[in-house]
């Protein structure tokens, strides 16, 4: 397996290494549109630096909307050292595709503008133009499915490409996700009152909310003993995936932790292990109230004093693509044998006993690693990830 990654901890695998060794905070004000009215005014923005040298150039890059840039990076560097990687498909989770365009649309519309921009609007708008984008970019012409299902939906991806490849049907599939924050989406989140004027607190007794971030990462899957035998340098090995809906509520989880609870347990079925076996768990862990509390009754539960973080407060929720970055931040921590910072933590609730990574990393011996992504309308999903012996 190999990756590509970009998001506010930096572009590539080693800038986002050293952000998280440093438990930096990557949350800066918003200044692309007015939040004056927002009572959220922060969040976890990719540097347009960090994008400005992608492989597509010319007339027909600056017509791309960024979230392509993001999928061109990331493809870039999985590819760079597997250029005999050939995809027989793509599965890439999302939640808003060109968001921004879509707006610029219909504000033109509204102020009947001229429509002089609106073709480009329009063709950049789909949630798989990014995908299609970067793919012709690399030559790569694998069928592409969409998975939008919330901030499970690149979690979701990374599990239906394990499948895709575990059933014998597929050798090697292009996984990941994506998000870029809009007007639209950040005002939305601001208006259910889920964000928060303060810092974002995963898990701490008087968090207030999240913020949100915006990113992209793919992984190059394949079949272990192919990639084995032609010599593949392998980050990890995806080795269980479990996912559950527990219907409870159109944005708030069931407060017993049920659904969370048979995603983790599921994703531990698939593997054939016991939660026992698993070192570290990276959390959904928005910082709202009723997630960090469902998600830590359901850690507890099944999985007692295992080290959890959030990585949510370096670089806030990135909605579609949270589940694909942090599974890359996993395979990171699995590879380099620390355990990512849980930042601006205080206190923990006291009533229930969890094991948070409080504010700065640590060594530790890990193995095997979870992945949690749970989204809107109560969609839940896990992934289990573990180091793969030389």
């Amino acid at each position: 397996m190999a990756a590509g990654i970009v998001s506010p901890l930096g572009l590539g695998l080693e800038e986002t290494l050293r952000s998280l060794q440093m438990a930096r905070d990557c949350i800066t004000p918003v200044t692309t549109f007015s939040v004056e009215q927002c009572r959220c005014k922060t969040a976890g923005r990719v540097p347009d630096e960090f994008l400005r040298g992608v492989r597509a150039r010319g007339r027909r890059t600056q017509r791309l909307h960024r979230t392509a840039h993001m999928m061109i990076a990331v493809l870039e560097e999985a590819l760079e050292s597997n250029r005999e990687f050939k995809p027989e498909l793509t599965v890439i989770g999302t939640t808003s595709g060109g968001m921004s365009y879509g707006e610029s649309y219909y504000r033109s519309l509204h102020r009947h503008d001229t429509a002089r921009h609106s073709p480009g609007w329009l063709a950049n708008y789909p949630p798989q133009k990014p995908v299609i984008d970067a793919q012709e970019a690399f030559g790569i012409s694998a069928p592409c499915q969409v998975i939008a299902n919330a901030c499970a939906s690149g979690s979701n991806a990374i599990g239906h490409a394990f499948t895709c490849i575990q059933s014998g049907r597929y050798q090697r599939v292009l996984t990941g996700g994506y998000d870029a924050i809009s007007e639209l989406v950040f005002v939305g989140f601001d208006s259910l009152q889920a964000s928060t004027s303060e810092k974002c607190r995963p898990f701490d007794r008087d968090r207030t909310g999240m913020v949100l971030g915006e990113g992209a990462a793919v992984l190059l899957l394949e079949n272990l003993d192919a990639a084995r035998s032609r010599g593949a340098n392998i980050l990890g090995e995806i080795i269980g995936y479990g996912i559950s809906t527990d219907n409870h509520h159109l944005t708030q989880p069931d407060p017993s932790g049920v659904g969370a609870r048979r995603a983790m347990e599921g994703a531990l079925q698939s593997a054939g292990i016991r939660a026992q076996e698993v070192d570290y768990i990276n959390a959904h862990g928005t910082a709202t109230p009723f997630n960090d509390a469902a998600e830590g009754k359901a850690i507890g539960e099944l999985f007692g004093r295992v080290p959890l973080s959030s990585t949510k407060g370096m670089m806030g929720h990135t909605l579609g693509a949270a589940g694909a970055i942090e599974a890359v931040v996993c395979l990171l921590a699995l590879e380099h044998q620390f355990l990512p910072a849980n930042i601006n933590f205080r206190n923990g609730e006291e009533d229930i006993d969890l094991n948070i990574v409080a504010n700065e990393t640590r060594a530790a011996p890990l193995r095997t690693a979870l992945s949690n992504s749970f989204g809107f309308g109560g969609t839940n999903a896990s992934i289990l990830v573990r180091k793969v012996d030389v």
